[in-house]
Parts: structure tokens; sequence; C-alpha cells
């Protein structure tokens, strides 16, 4: 018997696998995989040898003054970049929205690119979480896309950091036109990293949380090559669209908000994409917006090549909390009944996991509707039931009472007792109130845009949470403000239920790292996540930034506020490996092997800032096993 092969067929074939091993060593989307499940099949290191990490180089991204100092956090930007690596590159992105290369393996700077080098006046800084890749079937087509605090899109040659001419204008789209014409000094700033299927890169936005006008969180598709649109899809629905009857009257109009913000993700097999819509504008007064609000607090699946409405299922009626969808879906699988069902799995800041049928939203284990309560604000009429999964459970408290008072100190608890007792209190969903409201979680409660990572061999999703509430009363505001009423206290807008020293006034854990059994829909183990260097019991911190899991058996996460990364036994949660780091990183760690070195390395970006206290750095930092 013979058997004969085209030669050029052979070629593709082993071209194809040759490229997929290859991808599978890196890291080619922010979330691992287009469908964000942040796991990498290389297991060089595991749970017998990831003690012997060591650091392998440290790059300074130059940029440590980055708008304020160690006690004046809120003006410094938090450096949350999760950086890519193809082709023995690594691309990071900066918060001046710089983007820059590095050989892999060793940290040496290759090239870099800086949208502010003709800028004239001060440097300007915000939080950016990196960047996306996309080539040609050839090969021989390769570039960067981003996105800018000022609402630019660029497209950049991989190779050479350059300019992509062919790609709107000179390399660059004005995203604020078409979304922001009639508000041109609101905020329209691209801070998450667009999705990319096939030939098209797709974008939303950060636009404003206050007043309730202002640009659109639409979301559009543009052409990869040549930066024309494609398509566009209205978070909030236009007359004669689904959903547009969700909204009274006229509210929809030049409404602002209702955007995606954080990171989509996409089924390229399916030919779907998945968007986590955030809050409607205002965030804590919707009086001029009374119903659903369709499809803000929505997760929402499109057809990606066109954009037409495949789905969507909405986790927060009519929000007036800041509840919005802030993390990348995950595409997982269940097993059930000896099947494998296509889900997502969207994780919220209310410490809930909606697990959804990924072609149908149909959820996969039972959510109930339950009433909740009226809000006293006038003209304010919230929802009278919301969505409560019945498993898998609830990842943080969701109520409070005395009993959880902080006990960490004397003095802590003392200055918590008194906050506590000035505060209405009522339970997850309270509505703001005329008093001063105590809400469970808070706005940094539950888990934030840090997400989730899956291993679908176990069925673990890995997901890290802050125990968190915030505080705050409806304030009449003067005749002639855009709202009548706002958030505020004498801790700000966004005050939180915590300290003078910034210790959240409950019990401990304040910060958690969960495992939840997807298939079981159970929790499978929850440790504290982080220390607090003066106390002597393992408190967990609030947290910010992701965990990535191995086949080695290893997740791998940052994210808290004691300068450490850290490692755990994925089916136990046994810390297996700590190092101290220049500064806390509130970024999602990443993982590949080296080419040159056939060595497996983690790399984090750790440069503090953002809402926590603390050191502030610039590095980003590898580590890898000793020879």
């Amino acid at each position: 018997m013979s058997m004969a092969i085209s030669t050029t067929a052979g070629r593709l074939i082993l071209l194809l696998v040759v490229s997929t091993a290859a991808s599978a060593q890196e890291w080619r989307f922010y979330g691992g995989d287009a469908g964000g499940t942040r796991y990498s099949p290389i297991k060089q290191i595991n749970s017998q040898n990831a003690k012997n990490l060591q650091r392998a180089w440290t790059y300074h991204m130059g940029e440590l003054d980055r708008g304020g100092n160690a006690t004046d956090r809120h003006h410094i930007a938090p450096f949350e970049s999760t950086p890519l690596v193809i082709d023995g590159l690594l691309y990071v992105s900066t918060p001046s929205n710089r983007v820059i290369a590095l050989d892999a393996e060793s940290g040496q700077e290759i090239w870099q690119f800086d949208p502010q080098a003709a800028r004239t006046g001060q440097r300007e800084f915000f939080q950016h979480r990196g960047v996306s890749y996309w080539q040609s079937k050839t090969g021989d087509d390769r570039r960067i896309l981003y996105g800018t605090f000022d609402g630019r899109l660029i497209a950049l040659d991989a190779k050479t950091g350059k300019r992509c001419r062919d790609f709107g204008k000179d390399g660059v789209i004005d995203l604020r036109v078409g979304a922001a014409d009639a508000y041109p000094r609101a905020e329209y700033s691209v801070t998450s990293p667009p999705a990319v299927y096939q030939d098209l890169v797709i974008t939303g936005a950060a636009v404003p949380e206050y007043p309730s006008k202002g640009p659109s969180g639409l979301v559009r598709a543009f052409d990869v090559r040549s930066g024309k649109l494609v398509w566009t899809f209205h978070t909030i629905p236009q007359p004669g669209e689904t959903g547009h009857d969700s909204w009274e009257q006229d509210a929809w109009k030049d409404r602002t908000g209702a955007n995606v913000w954080s990171l989509m993700s996409v089924d390229a097999e399916r030919g779907l994409i998945f968007l986590p819509v955030g809050s409607a504008s205002y965030d804590f007064y919707g009086a001029d917006r009374k119903g659903m609000d369709l499809f803000a607090n929505c997760l929402v699946a499109l057809e990606a090549a066109s954009g037409k409405l495949v789905w969507y299922y909405q986790m927060v009626h009519h929000d007036i909390w800041d509840y919005d969808m802030p993390a990348q879906p995950v595409l997982i699988t269940v097993r059930r009944d000896g099947r494998e069902i296509p889900a997502v799995a969207q994780v919220t800041k209310m410490g809930f996991v909606f697990i959804l049928d990924r072609l149908t939203g149909k959820p996969l284990f039972p959510v109930e509707e339950r009433p909740v309560l009226k809000s006293d604000v006038p003209g304010e009429a919230a929802w009278p039931t919301q969505p409560f999964p019945v498993k898998p459970p609830a990842l943080v408290r969701q109520s409070f009472r005395e009993a959880d008072l902080s006990t960490v100190t004397p003095e802590s608890n003392r200055y918590c007792t008194e906050l506590f007792h000035s505060l209405e209190n009522h339970g997850m969903f309270t509505p703001y109130g005329l008093e001063m409201t105590l809400v469970v979680p808070g706005t940094l409660g539950g888990s934030t845009w840090s997400g989730g990572s899956f291993d679908r061999t176990s069925g673990y999703l890995f997901v890290n949470a802050n125990e968190l509430g915030a505080i705050g009363a409806m304030e009449p505001q003067t005749a002639g403000a855009p709202e009548k009423y706002r958030r505020g206290s004498k801790g700000g807008e966004y005050a939180r239920f915590w300290d003078e020293g910034e210790w959240p006034c409950q019990k401990p854990p304040w910060g958690t790292l969960t495992a939840v059994d997807v298939n079981r829909g159970e929790i499978a183990w929850k440790v504290p996540l982080g220390v607090v260097d003066e106390l002597k019991t393992l408190t967990g911190t609030p947290n910010l930034g992701g965990s990535i899991a191995t086949a080695g058996g290893v997740v791998f996460i940052g994210a808290t506020t004691d300068s450490r990364f850290r490692g755990f036994d994925a089916l136990t949660g046994e810390q297996l490996w700590a190092a101290t780091l220049e500064a806390s990183a509130h970024a999602t760690p990443i993982t590949f092997m080296g080419k040159k070195t056939g060595k497996q390395f983690v790399v984090i970006a750790a440069g503090g800032g953002g809402y926590f206290r603390g050191k502030v750095s610039d590095t980003v930092v590898a580590f890898a096993l000793p020879n």
C-alpha cells in the first residue's frame, strides 16, 4: 500500500500544528486565550518545584512619578498592565499609554512607542490594562492594537513599533468621533485591550459615571487593516431595537454609561463575542431612567462578524449601586450528566458568579428573582426584585451585623463600631438613602475587573474577591445641577467601610482566593489572600489584579496590598510560594516558555498606585526556576 501527500498541503498542516503548539507556549491574549480562561498548558513549574522560583529579570518602565506621591494615592495612576508574549517579544503598556517591547527572556528593551511624544505640557497618566495582537493568515502582517486615555485606537507594527500608516489616519482612529461629538470635554478613554475576531478589532470605552448625559457607551468593530468601521452595537437600544422599551419616555437619549470598559471575550469557533456591560449613568440615581435600563448590567452575546444581538442576560435591574459588570467573561466548559456544555462565567461586584449556557444565555444553575428594598430618595424607583443565583454560593458576605465588626485592634474596633451605629444597614441591594447608608458589598467589593481563571481539567474557576463595604447618602443638589441627588459622605463619593488606616471594618478575611467547582456549582476551597504585616493573624487584604492557572497545578496571583506575588496549589489552595515585590502588583500575571532558554517564565507588573495606599514602583518582574 502506498500513500501520497501534496507537499503544499503537508507543509500547511505542519505549519498549522507548529503555529498552534507555539502559541500555546506564549501568551497571545490578555486572558491567555480569546475566551479569557487565563490558563497555560505549560507545566515546567509545578506544585512540587514552585517553591524554588527565583527572580530572572527586572525591567523599569520609567514612570515612577505618575502624578502624585505615596500620601496622595488618588492621583497616582496604577500600573495594571498584563503583557503579551509573541515570538520571543513581550509587549507591555504603561500608565502614560506607551507601548514597550522587550526581549521576553532577558527583559532587554527592543522598542517603545510613545503617543504623547509630540505633546506639550504636563504628561498625563491613567490606568491601562494592556494591548491586543493580530496577525494575517500568512503571518507577514503583525499588529499591536490598543486604545488610549484620550480616545484613540492605535495600530503598531509588532516588529518595529512604528504606526501602521494604512490603519485609520496614519495608524490612528479617533474613537470620539461618532461617540462623544456633542461632549468634547467629557471622558472617553480606552483602558482595556480591544477584542480581536478574524480581521476585526472591537472596542468599547470608559465614559463618565456622572452626570447622566454624555458620550455613548456603544461598541464598535473596525477593519484591522484599514480601520474602517464595520459594525456598531448600541448598548442603550435605539428606537426599534430590542430592549428600547426598557427605557421610559426619552430616558435613553444622550444617556452615558452602559458601556464596556472592561474586556470582551470571543468564541472564535462559534463566531460569538461576549460583552460585560456597565451601569447606566448616573450610577447612584436613576429617577430620570426608570425601568430595567437594558443593556446596562448585562452580559450580551453578539455575532462577532456583524454585531447582531444573539442573547442578553441582565444581572442587576435598574442599577443604583454601581454594580456594573467589571470583568472579562470566562468561556468555560460545564460537565453534566456525561455531557460537556459550552458555558460562560461572569463574576460580579455582588460576589455572585453567574454561569450561563454560552449559546442561549440560559442559567445552568437556578437563579431566583427575590424582592429587595425600595428607595426613600424622592423620584427614585428601585426595581422591586433582583436576580440571586442559588449556585454557586456567593463568594463574599452580602449582609452585615454588629457581631461582624473587626476586632483586629481596639482602635479599629472603636472607630468601626461608632461608624457602624451611625449608618442605615439593611443588607445587599439597600439603595443609598437620604441617611448615611451601608451597602455590603460596595463598589470595590466582590469580584472586580480582576476576573477569574479556569482549569478545564478540574473544572475549577479561580476568583479573587474583596470583603469591602461602601457608605454614602444621597444628597440634594442645588438648582440647575445636572442631577437632583448625588451620593456623598465626608469620605467622598466613593467612601469605603474601613477605618482610618484603611483596614476594612468587618472581621477578616478582607480578601480571598476561591476555587469554584463549576460542574457542581460549589466552592472547592477558599483561602485568605494577603497579609497585613502589622497584624499577627492571616487577614487577607483588599486586592485588585487577577490570577492565572497552569497545567503544573499552580495558580499565580499578585493583587494584594502587601507587595507580594504568590503561587497556590490549584487543587487545595495551599500557598506554595511567595516573593516580595517593589510595590503591590495590581495587575494580572502571565506565563510563557522561553524559546532560547527552554525555561518557563512567570511575569507580573508591580507598580502600586490606584485605590490603595502603599509603595509605588515602575517594575515588570520575571520569575523562573534556577538552572
